[in-house]
């Protein structure tokens, strides 16, 4: 939702900035709009309410995280639960509440601006049905199946890929300059198996209604094409369903259609966004954004390679690796492998020695470089 706000701001500011031959100067406080977005979780599910600013054009980041605001959820009967600083204008909300009271944030920031919600009404979100993938020719569609009910007819989803990514070449060995010697690689310093976890681009909305019997079948959440890297061993997805109030649909609708139609002059500017945030102070500071609360109910699937072959992954960025074909012998290890660019990979034996190592760029054997070597802990194998 960050990156579709901001470029709604760089859409409006090229606007203003085309009816000129020159760029104008735009005062850096007129584009300091505070955007508060977050959907938390009623039954204790770790849910996030995001703070930041919007930048101005040309800064190297779209928005700056708001640090040390307070903010606090008060029910109508006066409980407050207080959210949690994380850090990077992310504040951690993991309460049991009562579903059947209304609530409304307030956020104080740090420079003392007052900020308050409109009353929010939890929305109690049906189960998922089902989730799954089909593989066809283009791909892989994964997709899910739920039911709306009276009080739950609009819903919003989410989605967390996270899948294995490998180097193109894999190595078990390590120069260590200390011993001026290669050695076996620890587990510490295995370079072979990383995990790559990315949150969903998009904004998918649909009202149930709209089904016989409010049935959604088989929603399409997310499309991988046939050799796409998610899928070069093992995949994971976990989907977030979320039901949505009916009064807060129109923000969403308008901030999907600013995703998908960014860059048209007839998509909706900044100031038809709105949401459910206003500011308390007198000079009325502006705030866009929008925080909905609800029971999040989530499921998640993998897909292995194996069930979609063939998948013919090839990523072009590493069509040169190769292994040398010229072994590096000890004399020259600390000048091939010393500065980390080169290591070893393939050792050449000589009866039961190894004499010398055929090298490769870490480039092309570092699964760090591009992922993470750190397994989730959700992860199963």
């Amino acid at each position: 939702m960050r990156k579709s706000i901001g470029l709604v701001f760089i859409l409006l500011v090229t606007l203003l900035g085309c009816r000129t031959p020159y760029e104008p100067e735009v005062p850096a406080t007129e584009l300091r709009v505070l955007v508060v977005e977050g959907y938390l979780d009623t039954e204790g599910l770790k849910s996030e309410l995001k703070l930041s600013r919007t930048a101005p054009l040309g800064a190297a980041s779209a928005f700056i995280p708001e640090l040390r605001a307070k903010a606090v959820l008060k029910s109508a009967s006066g409980q407050l639960f207080q959210l949690i600083e994380k850090g990077a204008g992310s504040y951690v909300f993991e309460k049991n509440i009562d579903e059947k009271q209304s609530y409304v944030l307030e956020i104080e920031l740090s420079s003392g601006e007052r900020y308050v919600s409109e009353g929010l009404q939890p929305i109690v979100t049906p189960e998922i049905i089902n989730a799954g993938f089909k593989r066809d020719e283009e791909g892989v569609e994964v997709f899910l199946s739920t039911q709306g009910n009276a009080n739950a007819d609009d819903f919003l989803w989410t989605f967390e890929e996270t899948w294995i990514y490998r180097p193109r070449i894999r190595t078990a060995y390590i120069y260590v300059p200390e011993l001026k010697n290669v050695r076996d690689r620890k587990d510490a310093e295995q370079t072979s198996l990383c995990f790559k976890t990315e949150p969903s681009p998009g904004i998918l909305l649909e009202t149930s209604s709209r089904f016989r019997d409010q049935v959604v079948f088989q929603k399409t959440i997310t499309e991988i094409p046939t050799g796409d890297q998610r899928i070069m061993e093992r995949y994971s997805i976990l989907i977030s369903q979320k039901g949505l109030a009916s009064k807060d649909v129109p923000f969403w609708e308008i901030l999907k259609k600013n995703t998908e139609d960014i860059g048209s002059i007839f998509s909706p500017l900044p100031s038809l966004i709105g949401g459910n945030i206003k500011s308390l102070d007198a000079d009325k500071n502006p705030v866009i954004g929008q925080v909905s609360l609800g029971v999040i109910r989530q499921k998640r699937i993998y897909i292995n390679l194996v069930e979609v072959s063939p998948w013919n992954y090839l990523d072009p960025r590493f069509n040169d690796c190769v292994i040398g074909e010229a072994a590096v012998y000890k004399t020259d290890y600390q000048a091939t492998f010393g500065n980390g660019a080169i290591v070893p990979v393939v050792p050449l034996i000589e009866g039961t020695t190894i004499v010398a190592y055929y090298p490769s760029s870490r480039k092309c054997t570092d699964c760090s470089l591009y992922a993470s070597k750190l397994k989730p802990s959700f992860w199963a194998d």
